[in-house]
């Protein structure tokens, strides 16, 4: 590996990005090491000067003048594009120097100068790094500016270092009138970087600048930082942090100038000490920010600073020694430039550009100057109103990291839900209007339909009666029991089962009389149900009636009852009668005929005669739909496992599917465990197995879930695999009360991203040897090995395309179902834009362990595989294709290993008889025969 690559693997730069990056660096860099030549200068001129009494008045004057410089700052952001911003900065910045030359060698800094060029320094300091990383955020996107931000801060840092230690070395030797000159230089040396970066990126400038020319009259920048929560606390963490800064940066500064009061050894001693903060900064950038940054987010990124400033506080107030100061000093020199630094541009990345450019120089300049003239103020109260030094500031600070540390986690959370209003706006989701009805209207439009709706209104609102159990509507289902659909009447008796008031056996018993079993059955069990201990009433009224068709439906409810009420069936001889119907000969009317055995089916499965279950078996095997459906219900009667496996042979018929399923639910949650077997069964019909997840979703109970689960890990089938996290996820929405354990989900989304993995590799092997064969490195392939392996390579997409719901179906489990749903839909999105927000949304939404497994995996997924880049980097890889075929064979997919023993076939090497011998005793037949067929034309070798 050269040290190109080897630098890019550290520091996580891809291939197209090392230019860009240098470019930044360069730009960063001559920026900060101008500032830090021009700081110390200006600061030992200060100090020497009107002196360290006086700083709390140079912080107000910086206040005040940086409110003025950012109201024609914003006037002309809305006019020029960034780079001419950037360029004029720049020039001003040049002429300011060469005036402050011309004073020093005129001798007449002394008195105001110095407080304007002070305030100048401060301005320019926040300006021009706050110019520089709009244009980062404009040229990266969020995913790379985690993984790059980092590296690129240190080009600012490098500078800080290198220009701190060119003014401790050079300032005793050519004085401070050459250093600014010095300094001049490295700003001219900006404008060609800016060029060549312009040059890189002329569509994504152009783009910002037709924003520009097409936006309306803006806003100020105050009113829109007030309106938006994200840029409020994003203001108040630079606001406060700078506010904490410029007390530590006083303490520091008290007391270098009472022990050093040479001007120019002044200098040196402020050069040397921050250019030692900036290499302790630049080791952390390098080497610890885009850990932190990428692995523990912005939100820890952030607080990280405020913590250790807290425990430094906390450290003086218990040892309140100088070298306290000075560490305190360290920690925000150190880690605010770096970790804090790169955290903080962070959270401005998902708003958009154009609000960007207008709030975030206002933000970095006026609150960075204004918490500086607050800071002044705070000091004057302090020390030359109050007379307090030492402990009273540094419980002051200690105050101010608590404050930090609540924006912090104020816009964590603004930075979220910008990310998740992104993506929703990206992905717009459509939602049905639907009437809110609560309360007394709700009643309302219930009575309506049972009025005017049609048949499968009202089959479905009384559905829901039974739900609400309300005697407002009894009335309205009373009036039903006219409606011209038997399904209607029947459905309405059964509703009126669940109301306490309103018994109208007369009206009912009128039903009897209408010529539909289903009416004249639910007109019985309404009367059985109102006759309370009487039920032996009803049977001797109607068991023997002349009505063939009310005697049939009395004596299916006799057996019904008789399941409690054992007593019942000896009183009235239910035995006797149901042998009677069994050598009852058929009736001449094929429809009687189906009427007659359908009944005897329902009085067999009611009754529990197992001696008479032969019948209910050859129903479920009948070709009439009507006898077939009376058997279903018979099996469900008898509620006995012995039907369980004719019913579920019937899940594949779509037509039959819904009836088999209600038939299978009524067996209740005894049946559960026995479904769940099948699902990781070798044996089982696959057909049939595949639909099974479906109907234990359809329990909807505690019970279901954990079959589920069972279902998931056990199976080999990956539809199946697939089938049993989609019930979960449909469970999670319709039944809240249900729990899932968030661990086992953790470990089983973990383990689907092992398989995931396994397979992109795969994938990539494939890709990698049709990529070496054209560029005749090795043999081409024949015709036989490249079909099969295009063959392989079709089957792998697919799994790839499945294995990428499976994980984001899990993560429904765990996480708000429409997030993950909106990173799903943005991740197969051909917009880069999407992809990216999408993927960063994930980064937000997922703990460490998750995160660290799943991202990688999101990011390889929609990297472009076709490139000879990428496959170029991806031939670099240790992963064999001897390695692919026996993760491949070691799995559970069957599919994909027979596929993999045909391209062995195609291949003849004699190096895969290894991976064929443990298969040539498989359970499954049809594997043992693909592999025997490979061993058998595999040519012999004695080295294998």
């Amino acid at each position: 590996m050269t040290l190109s690559n080897r630098l890019k693997k550290i520091f996580n730069v891809r291939d197209g990005e090392t230019r860009t990056v240098l470019l930044m660096q360069a730009y960063i860099f001559l920026v900060i090491a101008t500032l830090l030549i021009i700081k110390p200068v200006v600061n030992s001129l200060f100090l020497t000067g009107p002196g360290a009494d006086q700083l709390p008045f140079a912080y107000l004057l910086v206040a005040a003048t940086a409110i003025i410089s950012s109201m024609a700052y914003s006037r002309l952001s809305e006019r020029l594009p960034m780079l001419r911003l950037m360029r004029s900065t720049l020039w001003i910045s040049i002429l300011c120097l060469l005036l402050l030359v011309l004073l020093l060698y005129l001798e007449l800094t002394a008195g105001w100068i110095l407080y304007l060029f002070y305030a100048g320094v401060a301005i320019y300091a926040v300006l021009a790094s706050s110019q520089f990383w709009v244009l980062a955020n404009l040229i990266f996107n969020v995913r790379q500016a985690k993984r790059l931000f980092g590296i690129i801060g240190a080009g600012a840092i490098a500078g800080g270092i290198f220009g701190g230690y060119l003014t401790t070395v050079l300032a005793p030797l050519i004085g401070n009138k050459n250093l600014m000159l010095l300094a001049v230089l490295l700003l001219l040396l900006c404008f060609p970087v800016l060029v060549k970066i312009r040059n890189l990126f002329p569509d994504k400038l152009q783009l910002s600048k037709q924003k520009r020319h097409l936006a309306k009259p803006a806003e100020s920048p105050f009113k829109l930082i007030l309106g938006s929560r994200h840029l409020l606390y994003l203001a108040g963490i630079i606001g406060i942090g700078v506010l904490t800064a410029r007390l530590v940066d006083y303490q520091f500064s008290y007391v270098a100038s009472r022990k050093i009061e040479d001007s120019d050894a002044l200098a040196s001693f402020f050069g040397f000490w921050l250019s030692s903060f900036n290499v302790a900064s630049l080791l952390i950038q390098l080497f610890i920010t885009q850990r932190i940054v990428g692995v523990w987010g912005v939100g820890f990124s952030l607080l990280l600073l405020p913590i250790l400033l807290f425990l430094g506080g906390a450290l003086f107030l218990v040892f309140p020694e100088l070298w306290v100061v000075i560490l305190m000093r360290a920690t925000d020199g150190s880690f605010k430039q770096s970790i804090n630094r790169s955290a903080t541009e962070l959270i401005a990345l998902p708003l958009p550009y154009a609000l960007k450019k207008k709030t975030k120089s206002f933000i970095d300049v006026v609150v960075d100057s204004v918490a500086t003239g607050i800071g002044g103020i705070l000091l004057i109260v302090l020390i030359q109103g109050l007379q307090l030094q030492g402990a009273y500031i540094i419980g002051l600070i200690l105050a101010l990291t608590l404050i930090w540390s609540y924006f912090i986690l104020k816009v964590r959370k603004e930075y979220f839900l910008t990310f998740r209003k992104n993506l929703a706006q990206l992905h717009p989701v459509r939602k049905k209007s639907m009437k809110v009805i609560t309360g007394e209207s709700f009643l309302g439009g219930m009575q309506r339909v049972f009025r005017e709706g049609g048949e499968r209104e009202i089959l479905f609102m009384l559905e829901k009666a039974k739900e609400i159990n309300d005697d407002r509507l009894s009335g309205a289902i009373k009036n039903l029991l006219t409606h011209p659909s038997h399904r209607v009447k029947a459905a309405a008796l059964r509703s009126l089962h669940h109301f306490d008031q309103g018994a109208i056996p007369i009206k009912v018993a009128h039903l009897l009389n209408v010529e539909d079993m289903e009416v004249v059955h639910a007109a019985l069990e309404y009367l059985l149900v109102h006759a309370e201990t009487n039920e032996g009433i009803v049977f001797e009224h109607y068991l023997d009636h002349t009505n063939p068709l009310i005697a049939e439906a009395a004596l299916v409810c006799l057996a019904r009852e008789s399941t409690e009420h054992p007593e019942l069936a000896i009183r009235f001889e239910l035995r006797g009668r149901i042998e009677d119907k069994a050598v009852q000969p058929p009736a001449a009317d094929l429809d009687q005929n189906v009427q007659q055995e359908s009944v005897f089916l329902s009085l067999v499965g009611l009754s529990g005669y197992e001696d008479y279950y032969g019948a209910i078996f050859d129903g479920l095997k009948s070709p009439d739909i009507r006898l077939r459906q009376a058997a279903f219900s018979a099996a469900v009667y008898s509620r006995d496992f012995r039907f369980l496996e004719s019913l579920l042979s019937w899940l594949p018929d779509k037509q039959l599917r819904p009836l088999a399923t209600r038939s299978l639910l009524g067996y209740g949650g005894e049946a559960i465990p026995i479904i769940a077997s099948r699902l990781g069964h070798k044996d089982f019909p696959l057909d049939q197995k595949r639909n099974l997840p479906g109907l234990l979703g359809a329990f909807g109970s505690q019970q279901a879930v954990h079959a589920l689960f069972r279902g998931f890990i056990e199976a080999e089938d990956l539809t199946v695999r697939l089938r049993c996290v989609l019930e979960l996820t449909k469970l999670k929405e319709v039944a809240p009360q249900l729990y899932f354990d968030e661990k086992k989900v953790a470990r089983l989304i973990l383990e689907e991203c092992k398989l995931y993995n396994h397979t992109l590799m795969a994938m990539h092997t494939q890709i990698i040897v049709h990529y070496l064969r054209r560029k005749k490195m090795r043999p081409p392939l024949q015709i036989s090995e490249m079909d099969a392996r295009e063959s392989l390579m079709v089957l792998l997409e697919r799994r790839l395309e499945g294995g990428l719901e499976r994980i984001f179906k899990l993560l429904e489990l765990r996480y708000n179902s429409k997030d993950v749903r909106s990173v799903y839909q943005g991740i197969l999105s051909e917009e880069q834009e999407q992809r990216t927000n999408a993927i960063e949304f994930l980064d937000l939404l997922l703990n460490i362990d998750l995160k660290t497994a799943l991202i990688p995996i999101v990011e390889a997924t929609i990297l472009d595989t076709s490139s000879e880049e990428v496959i170029a980097h991806m031939a670099n890889s240790s992963y064999t294709e001897f390695d692919c075929f026996k993760n491949i064979l070691e799995g559970r997919d069957l599919r994909l290993k027979l596929a993999v023993l045909y391209l062995m076939v195609q291949q003849q090497d004699p190096r895969y008889q290894v991976l064929l011998k443990p298969l040539l005793n498989d359970r499954d037949p049809k594997l043992r025969q693909f592999a025997d067929q490979a061993y058998v034309k595999m040519p012999l070798t004695e080295t294998l």
